[in-house]
């Protein structure tokens, strides 16, 4: 795309979701760091959401997670969030912090436990309804850790029917998210491994179904823009949980361990028109900031996620197509490196400038002074964090 114009239409258009359990406190195995200032229930989660969107302009979405942002009265949840400039996005289960899932949830031996996993997807589709959100995302622990454990189909055929039950409820604008990950807490098998288990499950289901491309969820090496095009263009691409990984499922900030792999991403999403509204790809944070203070770190991702965005918008689509076609493999791969190696940076300056943002979103948040106020008025009460 090489009109400029069209470029910043585009990026005034992204919409980037964020998950309020990265306003909490989180860490790792080893211990959760606590911070000053981090909010203590769901309604201080979305004003610190509110933050991130004042100054990025792109992040009017924020996702749930259930039972972690769990209240009373939704419909007033709700209208808090649009208080502040915000809506409900999407509403993510937890099946897997309860003792009775340590052998599973939906895929568990016992038709009791399944039954009690299968009751709380449905309560979360319940609050979609009273929220507004639009998307159900499922990710599952489940799995074995040994051979011989459990029966691998067997657990196939309970999770198609946990998930045929809960797709029955969902409404005719309400969709499925299944996200996978191919190791953890599981490790000799896990139920819902990689993208290919979770197409197979979605394609049975129905085009309310689509699949969840978390970055840090695949083996090292995997080629995660071949499976992003793939997606796109079986129209199956439903989400991506942006972070990014060293090792394994690390959710550091996206961008942070390997911007050329989210500009690679970006390249086939842009390619595939998979920023466009009808493909209905929603472009959500999953990440963590176990040492580094929590706002601040959320603007980081999103601006590396419209960085990376706007790089691929800038590729030559012409010129890459004329040097694929010729088979001319240097000049090919040149187009994307120009493209890559462009900064992008003034770009997005002026793209905050025209609408009415300060062309710096990191350091005009800094200089505010809401770290600090937050750090001053949230003293007592207890912390949000991981299972809470």
């Amino acid at each position: 795309m090489s009109d400029v114009s069209a470029v910043k239409a585009a990026l005034k258009s992204q919409v980037i979701e964020t998950p309020s359990w990265g306003y909490g406190n989180s860490g790792t195995r080893f211990k959760v760091f606590a911070q000053a200032g981090v909010p203590r229930d769901p309604y201080e989660k979305l004003a610190d959401a509110a933050q991130v969107h004042r100054y990025t302009g792109v992040a009017p979405k924020v996702s749930l997670h259930i039972p972690w942002d769990r209240v009373e009265d939704y419909p007033a949840l709700t209208r808090h969030a649009r208080d502040l400039g915000l809506r409900i996005g999407t509403i993510n289960s937890n099946v897997f912090q309860d003792d009775d899932f340590k052998l599973g949830s939906v895929t568990h031996p016992d038709p009791t436990v399944r039954r009690k996993a299968v009751d709380h997807l449905l309560e979360c589709v319940d609050i979609m309804d009273a929220t507004g959100s639009p998307d159900l995302k499922l990710w599952f622990s489940d799995g074995t850790n040994y051979p011989g454990q459990d029966s691998i189909t067997g657990r196939q055929d309970r999770l198609a029917e946990a998930l045929e039950e809960v797709y029955e409820r969902l409404g005719d604008d309400q969709r499925m998210l299944l996200e996978y990950k191919l190791f953890e807490p599981a490790f000799y098998t896990t139920d819902v491994p990689d993208w290919g288990t979770s197409y197979a499950h979605c394609l049975k289901l129905g085009p309310k179904a689509k699949v969840v491309v978390d970055t840090g969820h695949h083996a090292p090496g995997t080629n995660i823009e071949f499976i992003v095009a793939f997606l796109l263009h079986e129209g199956k691409l439903g989400a991506f949980d942006f972070n990014s990984r060293f090792y394994a499922d690390d959710d550091l900030m996206a961008g942070a361990a390997d911007p050329f792999q989210l500009f690679r991403i970006m390249h086939e999403v842009v390619a595939g028109g998979g920023l466009e509204a009808r493909t209905g790809v929603n472009f959500m944070l999953d990440q963590c900031h176990n040492i580094e203070a929590k706002i601040p770190a959320v603007i980081r991702s999103v601006t590396n996620v419209q960085e990376a965005t706007a790089k691929a918008l800038l590729i030559d689509a012409d010129a890459l197509a004329a040097a694929q076609r010729s088979g001319d493999v240097l000049a090919a791969n040149g187009v994307l490196m120009d493209a890559y190696n462009t900064d992008v940076r003034p770009l997005l300056a002026e793209v905050r400038e025209e609408i009415g943002l300060d062309r710096d979103p990191f350091g005009a948040y800094l200089a505010s002074g809401n770290q600090e106020r937050i750090a001053a008025d949230r003293v007592g009460g207890e912390q949000a964090g991981w299972g809470a």
